[in-house]
């Protein structure tokens, strides 16, 4: 299978206060055209950094060695055109003063070469699918007038807007009650498929990761500790830490994840 981008000996090092930080540390590995990856682990482990790199993202203090290529793509990727992002907060990535469906719209126009009228056709059509109730009306609707889980849907709407190849969703559920993660996580599925993107989900719930993903890749301290099929990684981990996820999860008597991983809605 083809990989849409190849990472290699990545290392992202960030300056604060007179020192360095290492977030990332060699890190290596392949996405491949199609896939749907997780990364998971905690906080400051290093999984939202790797989505900023994948993204070019990354603020002027990182320091970035190694290299991402692109040999499913060809080219060096395009924010908002070849790279779709949906952010934790869609309160701090949707613009507050701006309705909606303008700027779902803006997205079409900037990247598609559509005309107004096309490219509110398609926000509209695009609202529709992330199943946004009454979508003509969400059109005009501000951020503010919205739930989390219809702002999050819009924020996601926005980022497929221009048929992007690759998809990254950074906790992009962790903001939301446990209904809506669900339903998130099932629209997420839906659209990959029905437009052949990649996803690269970041989360901290491996049960999240378990239900949407086919590989999952666990980062502690910034490094890559363990990678593989998701039935294995919930099954027969390889990484005490990995299990120790694990073991948080099924604490809460959450039905075990060896039956949901993988399985299809």
């Amino acid at each position: 299978m083809t990989a849409l981008l190849s990472i290699r000996d990545l290392t992202v090092t960030y300056r604060r206060d007179g020192g360095e930080v290492a977030a990332l540390k060699d890190i290596s590995l392949d996405i491949a055209a199609g896939e749907r990856l997780a990364v998971i682990g905690e906080s400051g482990s290093g999984k939202s950094t790797l989505a900023l790199a994948v993204a070019g993202l990354l603020p002027a203090s990182a320091r970035v060695d190694g290299k991402i290529d692109w040999p499913g793509l060809g080219h060096t990727p395009l924010g908002g055109r070849d790279i779709g992002f949906v952010f934790q907060d869609p309160s701090a990535s949707l613009d507050p003063v701006m309705p909606v469906g303008k700027q779902i719209a803006e997205v079409a126009y900037t990247h598609l070469g559509l005309g107004w009228p096309q490219a509110y056709a398609k926000a509209r059509t695009l609202l529709e699918r992330v199943r946004l109730p009454d979508p003509d009306a969400a059109l005009h609707a501000f951020p503010h007038q919205l739930s989390g889980g219809q702002k999050q849907r819009v924020a996601i709407a926005a980022a497929i807007a221009a048929g992007p190849k690759l998809l990254i969703a950074d906790e992009a559920t962790s903001a939301l009650d446990t209904i809506v993660q669900a339903e998130i996580v099932a629209l997420v599925r839906q659209l990959v498929a029905a437009d052949g993107m990649t996803l690269l989900f970041i989360s901290h719930d491996i049960a999240l990761a378990a239900e949407l993903a086919e590989r999952i890749a666990v980062f502690r301290y910034g490094g890559l500790i363990e990678i593989g099929a998701a039935r294995q990684i919930v099954s027969a981990p390889r990484h005490a830490y990995t299990s120790s996820l694990l073991d948080a999860h099924l604490g809460l008597d959450a039905e075990p994840l060896s039956l949901q991983a993988g399985t299809p809605t």
